[in-house]
């Protein structure tokens, strides 16, 4: 299986949607494909709203994961970089387009649609059996030193 972007950069970051090191995590793996960023993720029973169907705010964690991701490595590929920087949410919008069902892996796409030089805006889909159940649509910001965040990767 092939190593994730979080388990390259990130093998110990105990983030609740992709960190690696997180036992009770989603442990979303993300990888590059190309210009876009793209995960297979499989839900289990319990992160079901109601019988069948993927709860919201699990969808809305695997869409910000994912798309933090795609908006890391944008970065590292414009700066030319060896490593991302880190990165963390600034603005963030979810459509829930249909229910998204719990039985059969799920799969995230998703592209860097504008960047500057610290700054990324990422568009991501979440579609399940080809249908796209939910979209995505956030801003990520490259923090500096002084932020919590900072070189947590």
């Amino acid at each position: 299986m092939e190593i994730s972007l979080q388990e390259q950069y990130a093998p110990d970051s105990i983030c609740f949607g992709c960190g690696p090191a997180n036992p009770e995590g989603l442990h979303v793996r993300s990888r590059r494909d190309g210009d876009e960023v793209v995960a297979e993720w499989i839900p289990s029973p319990h992160h079901q709203a109601f019988d069948g169907v993927l709860n919201g705010g699990i969808i809305g964690t695997l869409l910000d994961c994912h798309s933090n991701w795609t908006a890391a490595t944008e970065l590292m590929r414009q700066r030319g970089a060896d490593r991302p920087p880190t990165t963390v949410t600034a603005e963030f919008a979810v459509r829930l387009l249909r229910p998204t069902p719990t039985q059969g892996p799920l799969h995230l796409r998703a592209r860097a649609v504008d960047a500057t030089d610290d700054r990324v805006v990422v568009e991501a889909a979440l579609e399940a059996g080809g249908a796209i159940c939910a979209t995505g649509r956030a801003t990520f910001v490259a923090v500096r030193p002084g932020h919590p965040a900072y070189e947590r990767w």
